[in-house]
């Protein structure tokens, strides 16, 4: 019954967005264009004069274009961008210097180049709360929300944009919490449900019309008595948790945090035949992005940073304590909002890889070229694909002409905590990420750690000969911290870590007064 109560609801809302549709499509607005990923690929390379690409590096090892994963050809381009030094050469030695000069610099070319501008004109958020309700989180209380925020579509209304997002804080705090962003689905954790009376009702009901509506459902009741279409919720088992650790989320709020889930999607498609709609295709009222446009990362980082706004306005949440996280692509758009969004207090970025921590510069799995062809282009500004290319009106470039790399976006996130997490990959988490590159990477950054007064790695900043430490040791005495975990392809086994490194990091920053 319950899914037919969805069908008719569905069909409902069906029938009168199509009825809206009918009646927007006879306004001004031009329809959204609706490329493939491959249509929208070639329409940027001829906007950019691109003839040729090079094919990203395979991951089958048999392949001509295998991926190479030799140490000994892995720095074809050993010389990274200067970190500290400005584009008229001179050194950058103060704070000021870093803030008021190098740091935009930085900004601007990450911006043009790799991850695209946010436009000016993007609408307003306006978040509304859907559910809000006390739940039980195995044995703890929360307080779980669940929210949409509504992009203003009244400039193009051919287009929606809801950002799906649920906010959980412990109900049973003093005050306001910390509280970690998590890009995923957005999801209730123990949704609340009627007392036994009221569900015996709904029951009733629910088998009553399902009757009327087919019959023959009378004797299978007959036949099955105890059977009730919505059946209670078991409460969590007694006792400690099963072996090894528990979920992240439980972890966080054993530990006196809140959580946050964001969910990617409901901001920006995650491919190529969606650029022209979700909040980049909004802004764009349909069209194709110009070269400089924004990509997937930065739209997700964006959505991010609008959860952000209405966490400011949370009176169950510490404003200044809120972290970000994510793994994968997910850890990129991760790094991304903090090296952006400095109101992001710590951020933990898992398994990021190319277009996060990984260098650019490294020839060690994933490369360059596996994010300019038509598979993962969306993530990155189309400017992006000009380092990509073997022919074009501008000659060829390699990932030695970006003007930036890895270490330099990283830095951009100091001196706030930063968790650099890997994992290993004989559990999964790939060498394909380069867990080396984006060592080499956070060593990098370390200076503009150490020139806002905060703690690096502690190993020096010579990126050339650093090498990784052992699998579980851990680097976490500085803000900028590094931990390769034995498990696969997330973060989670790096979460108890994280957390007590985190609330010593905060309130290190707090007790100092600290301001960025």
């Amino acid at each position: 019954m319950k899914n037919l109560l969805y069908l008719l609801l569905a069909f409902t809302i069906s029938s009168a967005t199509a009825q809206q549709a009918t009646t927007k499509a006879t306004t001004n607005h031009p329809a959204p264009v609706n490329f493939t990923a491959e249509q929208d690929h070639q329409h940027m390379m001829r906007q950019l004069g691109i003839k040729a690409l090079r094919p990203g590096p395979s991951g089958d090892p048999k392949s001509p274009n295998a991926a190479n994963y030799d140490e000994a050809k892995a720095n074809p381009y050993p010389n990274l961008p200067e970190l500290l030094t400005l584009k008229n050469g001179k050194k950058v030695t103060t704070p000021a210097q870093w803030w008021n000069q190098r740091r935009p610099e930085i900004v601007e070319e990450f911006e043009r180049e790799i991850f695209g501008r946010i436009p000016k004109n993007v609408p307003k958020v306006t978040w509304k709360t859907l559910i809000s309700e006390r739940e039980m989180v195995g044995w703890i209380p929360v307080n779980a929300k669940q929210l949409v925020g509504q992009v203003d579509n009244s400039q193009y209304p051919l287009l929606e944009v809801n950002i799906n997002m649920t906010v959980v804080t412990p109900a049973n705090a003093k005050g306001p919490v910390p509280v970690l962003m998590m890009f995923g689905r957005s999801a209730l954790p123990a949704p609340a449900q009627p007392p036994k009376e009221s569900l015996e009702k709904i029951n009733a009901a629910m088998k009553k019309l399902l009757v009327e509506a087919d019959p023959s459902l009378k004797a299978v009741f007959e036949q099955y008595p105890a059977y009730t279409p919505i059946a209670p919720q078991g409460l969590p088992p007694f006792g400690p948790p099963a072996a090894g650790d528990p979920p992240p989320t439980h972890q966080l709020l054993a530990a006196g945090w809140g959580y946050v889930l964001i969910e990617p999607g409901s901001i920006q498609a995650d491919n190529g035949a969606g650029l022209t709609k979700g909040i980049i295709g909004l802004v764009n009222k349909g069209q194709p992005r110009k070269p400089d446009d924004w990509g997937a990362l930065r739209a997700w980082a964006w959505g991010a940073s609008r959860g952000l706004d209405y966490l400011e306005t949370d009176p169950t949440v510490d404003a200044k304590r809120v972290g970000i996280e994510g793994v994968s692509r997910f850890g990129k758009a991760a790094l991304v909002a903090q090296a952006f969004d400095q109101r992001f207090a710590v951020g933990l970025i898992g398994s990021s890889g190319e277009g996060g921590a990984k260098l650019h510069r490294r020839n060690f799995g994933e490369a360059v070229e596996s994010l300019t062809s038509s598979y993962e282009y969306h993530w990155m500004a189309g400017n992006f694909l000009k380092y990509g290319a073997s022919e074009a009106t501008f000659g060829p470039k390699t990932a030695n002409d970006l003007p930036v790399d890895a270490h330099q976006l990283i830095a951009l996130c100091a001196p706030r905590p930063t968790f650099i997490s890997y994992g290993i990959p004989e559990q999964g988490d790939a060498k394909w990420l380069d867990q080396q590159g984006s060592y080499m990477a956070t060593v990098a950054a370390g200076p503009a750690f150490k020139l806002l007064g905060a703690r690096d790695l502690g190993v020096g900043h010579d990126y050339k000969t650093a090498k990784m430490p052992g699998v579980n040791v851990s680097l976490l005495d500085g803000e900028l911290a590094w931990r390769q975990h034995d498990g696969g392809h997330t973060d989670a086994p790096n979460f108890k870590y994280f957390i007590p490194w985190a609330d010593r990091m905060l309130k290190q920053r707090a007790a100092s007064g600290t301001g960025r």
